[in-house]
């Protein structure tokens, strides 16, 4: 019951970043998709996510709230990458990635 009131408190970026540090997150198709498009490897994303920054929350977002991170790769490239909180089964899902120079 403490947890679920600490993650009350907590930003959407902070339960998605507390999900996938303890591995409780799954990454959707598309995402699986641009992933190797684009030559990058999960784990590169769920790393970069503890050093990413914010750059927007979108809560009312449908499905499932969201959140855009700045990430970058070993070599300093950044990419954005969206998360998103599956509530029902208290997951972080990786929505998609892509490279800022592609918007």
């Amino acid at each position: 019951m403490a947890q679920v009131k600490d993650q009350l408190k907590m930003s959407l970026f902070g339960i998605i970043r507390q999900l996938v540090a303890e591995e409780k997150y799954v990454v959707g198709q598309h995402a699986s998709e641009r992933l190797e498009e684009r030559g990058i490897m999960e784990w590169q994303v769920v790393a970069g996510l503890g050093d990413g920054e914010r750059i927007v929350e979108r809560p009312d977002a449908l499905p499932n709230p969201a959140v855009e991170v700045r990430e970058a790769l070993p070599d300093g490239t950044e990419f954005e990458a969206v998360w998103s909180h599956l509530r029902q089964s208290h997951v972080a899902k990786l929505v998609t990635i892509h490279f800022f120079d592609e918007e």
